[in-house]
């Protein structure tokens, strides 16, 4: 396989098609892996449920920590995490239903590269958005 690492548009083949340079973006497992959890909300999401003492958070738990999420797009992201194999989602059979979230170990095993992530923004926040963190 080919993986391609740059932008389409800068790929130096200009004969390629445009079916030819779809299926090259969908053979790049950079792209296909960060579309999936690349966002904001996927990220803090990730690094609350591993925050949390327990690992373990309700709905209403996750949305407490992300108010400024409106809870169409917390639900939406958690879908799409779960859908991911990134996060758990476990239903009690109960009323009203309670819904549990936490981290797969697919989901676990990210953490180190998101936690070194954050450590690179705090360390370049100046550089990066011309402000100085309060």
């Amino acid at each position: 396989h080919r993986y391609y690492f740059i932008p389409l548009q800068d790929i130096k083949d200009k004969t390629m098609n445009k079916e030819e340079k779809n299926i090259e973006y969908v053979s790049c497992p950079i792209r296909q892996v960060i579309n999936r959890f690349g966002d904001k909300w996927s990220l803090l999401i990730l690094y609350t449920l591993s925050s949390s003492e327990t690992g373990i958070l309700r709905f209403s738990e996750l949305h407490r920590h992300m108010t400024d999420c409106s809870q169409k797009m917390l639900s939406s992201t958690l879908k799409t995490l779960g859908k991911s194999h990134l996060i758990n989602r476990k239903i009690y059979a109960e009323v009203p239903p309670r819904v549990e979230y936490s981290l797969t170990d697919t989901g676990k095993s990210l953490m180190p590269v998101i936690s070194s992530l954050i450590g690179w923004a705090k360390e370049h926040f100046d550089d990066v958005t011309g402000q100085k963190i309060r």
